[in-house]
């Protein structure tokens, strides 16, 4: 069963190429209470697979990532510190 918390900040990251989407989280993240969920919205398909790694990388919780109906994802990070 997926998570459904919403997320407390969206990062809209949709016609950026990697390494962008990941660059805007990284600055944004600390914005957002511990535990609290940052969607980054992107439509590169490479953030699919770097923005995981990047949690994986930096102690943060991907959530999940979900496809919008306009086309790219929804990927949820969970602030772990």
């Amino acid at each position: 069963m997926t998570e459904t918390t919403q997320p407390a900040l969206t990062v809209d990251a949709l016609g950026k190429k990697c390494p962008i989407p990941i660059i805007m989280l990284a600055e944004q993240i600390n914005h957002v209470p511990l535990n609290a969920v940052v969607a980054v919205l992107a439509d590169d398909p490479a953030a699919v697979t770097d923005v995981p790694a990047w949690c994986r990388l930096k102690s943060h919780r991907h959530v999940g990532s979900y496809e919008l109906p306009e086309g790219g994802w929804a990927i949820h990070v969970r602030r772990n510190y």
